[in-house]
């Protein structure tokens, strides 16, 4: 590891931030975590600030001076981008604005990876846009490219696929593991229903994400988008076998929609893969890790 590896993670107190500043204090970087409350890793710098307020930012680079920059923070919900569309891209878009002009402007050399979103649309046919995160997300790589391109500035692009694994988040995964962890604990109708059965979802552990920041950190091309995923299609009914074999309580599933075949989606991984990275951690593993970690918070009697 070289000598200068102050690593800045925004997002840090989130899902994926967590994970990420877990991992990278265990790699030996000296890691900044830039949050609105205190993450649980312990051996992290905690500093708050709006990444929206261009000074705020301005003075937290110039009191970290990164050397790595992992941009995890931002808008994340498609169904808070529908209530408050300007919001949104204020949030996802100013907020990597501001980041990389202050990196520009005190460390040009700093590593950086923006991490975009598998919901981005194809910007030569606007018609494939489903939602303003799309717009937001695909707007904020565009903008980091840019700057790359401009100022000659070393920026990576993650594209990661649907991230799973324990920790608190929206995921349909987390979903389901948490009302199966109720249906042990309640008498009540042991059913989960899902929009469609037959959805099909790359699932990828986010502890296996955190990794390839870490080899994008240190091997990633400048200008490039990496696509990070496990690089197996799953459907949701394949999900719900999984964990009918963790759990002893009998459940089945219902769709909400007549059960719709979707083709299995196919996400390039050779470019990560030729950087030595591989997914590690399998479905099952990944599930199980959920169930237990949903468990362990009702049975705390903690808000999951």
């Amino acid at each position: 590891m070289n000598v200068m590896n102050k690593l800045l993670i925004t997002g840090a107190s989130g899902f994926t931030g967590q994970h990420a500043c877990s991992h990278f204090v265990n790699a030996g970087f000296e890691v900044t975590a830039v949050t609105r409350k205190k993450p649980v890793n312990k051996l992290v710098r905690v500093e708050q600030c709006d990444l929206t307020d261009k000074s705020s930012v301005d003075s937290l680079v110039k009191r970290i001076k990164p050397d790595y920059l992992l941009h995890l923070a931002g808008q994340n919900s498609v169904e808070e981008s529908w209530r408050d569309p300007i919001k949104t891209i204020e949030t996802n878009i100013l907020s990597t604005l501001y980041l990389i002009e202050a990196l520009r402007q005190e460390n040009p050399n700093c590593k950086t990876i923006i991490v975009g979103s598998a919901l981005q649309f194809d910007t030569d046919n606007v018609q494939s846009l489903l939602h303003p995160y799309s717009l937001s997300k695909s707007l904020q790589v565009l903008v980091a490219q840019s700057w790359e391109v401009l100022y000659n500035m070393h920026i990576v692009i993650a594209k990661p696929s649907n991230l799973i694994g324990p920790g608190i988040t929206s995921g349909v995964c987390s979903v389901f593991a948490k009302k199966i962890a109720e249906m042990e604990h309640v008498d009540s109708p042991k059913i989960i229903e899902v929009n469609n059965l037959q959805s099909q979802r790359d699932f990828l552990d986010v502890r296996d994400a955190v990794k390839a920041y870490e080899v994008l950190l240190l091997k990633g091309k400048s200008g490039e988008i990496y696509e990070i995923g496990s690089g197996r299609s799953c459907s949701l009914s394949e999900v719900i076998v999984g964990y009918q074999a963790l759990t002893k309580i009998e459940f089945g599933a219902k769709s909400l929609v007549m059960n719709k075949e979707e083709e299995r989606v196919h996400i390039p991984i050779k470019k990560i893969n030729a950087l030595g990275w591989t997914a590690k951690i399998p479905l099952e593993s990944s599930l199980k890790d959920i169930l237990f970690y949903q468990r362990e918070k009702l049975t705390n009697n903690e808000d999951i």
